[in-house]
């Protein structure tokens, strides 16, 4: 039985994820607990969500650098719509956050896109845009979770269902809905198939009638309305906002695409393999915290360490491809 290559990367992934716990499980005493999984599946329903919607950005040969900023932007705008207006429905809430984001998204789509832009000239710049735009609407002030509603702050604890001493929180449900979601409407809709085809190649993809620039921007719209919901979990998670919020996300989740196999360069990808990327990212990132041996100062080097593996190894693969390719035609 022949196993696609997608499915080939995922089985990959998880042998290095499981041989990263059992090395941190070696190293570190106590490691493999309950509390582990808890803190780690929180924080990864939030880069999760980033990181699908980079990808989507990404498969069209594109980047979102700013994407940490939307998060940023969007967990400080809603917590100080819900101070002023702590009423509002619940259900209301995150959609809002992922209209803020949206928004963002729209603004990055629409240079990238209209005026064909370099995305990673744009959105290098947007990232210091919109966080400047955070820094002068907050005037200096924080998000305190004194003054959010008390639902806000107990939806990031609250348990969907656990096993055993595991649980497994509504944030993380709700963000592998997500993915499970984008999963199938980029492999089984033909609109989804798009984004894939822009990425690959770009040319036949105008040849056979497709829009680029309708599809690219929607991919940003996606990116920041994922990041939209990211920040609205971001704040129900930590309640406490500054103007530093988000801050290195869009290294993350860049991080998190790379590792989990999307194509830097566009057109292929899987985003199941990016939840698996992130899960390994912020694993690797929590792990370095607790290990004596390195100091916390060298997470980011790590960090950037796995992308280039990641992307390098990405490349040698495909050349091989296509040499194997070519050579049986």
């Amino acid at each position: 039985m022949r196993v696609s290559l997608s499915t080939l990367r995922i089985l990959v992934l998880l042998g290095v994820f499981i041989a990263t716990v059992l090395f941190f499980a070696s190293q570190i005493d106590g490691y493999m607990n309950a509390r582990l999984f808890n803190r780690i599946s929180g924080s990864v329903a939030v880069i999760a969500l980033i990181a699908v919607g980079q990808a989507f950005v990404v498969l069209t040969r594109n980047i979102d650098l700013s994407i940490g900023s939307v998060v940023g932007c969007t967990a400080y705008f809603t917590g100080g719509i819900l101070m002023a207006w702590p009423d509002l429905p619940p259900v209301l809430v995150p959609v809002l956050a992922m209209a803020i984001g949206a928004a963002f998204g729209a603004f990055n789509g629409f240079l990238v896109a209209r005026f064909r832009l370099p995305s990673i000239i744009v959105t290098l710049a947007t990232l210091a845009i919109f966080r400047s735009i955070l820094v002068q609407s907050s005037d200096g002030s924080s998000i305190t979770t004194d003054r959010l509603p008390a639902w806000l702050t107990e939806f990031a604890t609250m348990n969907a269902f656990t096993v055993g001493d595991l649980q497994v929180r509504w944030i993380v449900v709700i963000s592998l809905l997500v993915v499970l979601t984008a999963h199938v409407f980029l492999t089984r809709f033909r609109a989804g198939r798009t984004f894939y085809a822009i990425g690959s190649n770009p040319d036949a993809a105008a040849f056979a009638g497709l829009n680029a620039a309708r599809t690219i921007f929607l991919a940003f719209v996606i990116s920041g309305a994922l990041a939209g919901l990211a920040g609205f979990l971001f704040l129900s998670r930590f309640g406490n906002i500054t103007v530093v919020a988000g801050l290195g996300l869009e290294l993350k989740s860049v991080g998190a695409v790379v590792v989990g196999g999307v194509n830097i360069f566009g057109g292929s990808g899987n985003v199941l393999g990016v939840l698996i990327g992130a899960a390994l990212i912020d694993l690797i990132d929590t792990s370095l915290v607790r290990w004596a041996l390195v100091s916390e100062f060298w997470r980011e080097a790590v960090l950037g360490l796995l992308i280039l593996l990641a992307v390098a190894a990405d490349t040698v693969l495909m050349r091989r491809l296509l040499r194997r390719k070519g050579g049986a035609a």
